[in-house]
């Protein structure tokens, strides 16, 4: 059977490319979504194997409560479902499902008007409240370290975060505490002295979702709490 999808995409022209950057990120291109899991460490699991294989991975909260897995970013719809299908035939992966960058919030929203990606990118944070910490992706707990969290709000609305909090912190536009807008990432030195080693996304009314440390959960937080105030390195916006 051919694939109807593939063969409509193939008859147009790309709108955009991964390496495009309407703003100081790139957008996503098209990605290979597996995996429907009640047990978050099915999920992490899962993601751990397709990462030890070289493959850029992360999990997610879906809508539905489920967790599910994403990689790849393509420029264009046969290179993505290729890579899925070499690992289908590998036995890697079983069902898969395509997206598409037109899927995306950002490609759904006017350039004149960044409300609705703004509250897409919160409303994609505060699905993770809850889920535990986990740092840099290699510890044995289960859950999100804080630069994980924000890249996959990013990534998850089309927008192609770096991976490291440090990175993020360079690839945003500086923007003054005052200024904060929902949607924005807030960094802390929370290691002494000036150096980045925290993140968080700003959610309004002076408070950041983030993922604290081992052993607690992704939660609200004050940046009026004594302790971000005395760590904040600055805002960063990225639209």
């Amino acid at each position: 059977m051919g694939d109807p999808i593939g063969q409509l995409l193939e008859n147009r022209q790309p709108e955009f490319s991964p390496t495009q950057a309407p703003s100081s990120l790139s957008r996503m291109g098209y990605s290979v979504q597996v995996g429907a899991f009640a047990n978050l460490d099915n999920a992490v699991r899962f993601e751990r194997l397709l990462d030890q294989r070289g493959i850029d991975a992360f999990y997610f909260r879906h809508q539905s409560g489920l967790f599910k897995v994403r990689f790849g970013n393509h420029a264009d719809y046969k290179s993505a479902r290729g890579q899925a299908e070499q690992l289908s035939s590998q036995g890697l992966i079983d069902n898969f499902f395509i997206v598409i960058p037109e899927s995306y919030s950002v490609s759904r929203t006017p350039k004149n008007n960044q409300d609705k990606l703004r509250d897409e990118l919160v409303k994609t944070a505060r699905r993770f409240i809850g889920i535990p910490y986990r740092w840099g992706g290699t510890d044995q707990a289960k859950g999100f370290d804080c630069s994980g969290l924000t890249m996959v709000c990013y990534r998850l609305n089309g927008l192609n975060l770096p991976r490291v909090s440090r990175s993020q912190f360079k690839a945003g536009r500086w923007v003054a505490k005052n200024k904060l807008v929902r949607g924005d990432l807030v960094f802390f030195a929370t290691n002494g002295g000036n150096r980045v080693s925290h993140v968080g996304m700003y959610i309004g009314n002076g408070r950041f979702i983030h993922a604290p440390r081992t052993g607690k959960k992704v939660r609200i937080e004050k940046l009026s709490n004594p302790f971000f105030t005395k760590t904040y390195m600055g805002g960063r916006c990225y639209l």
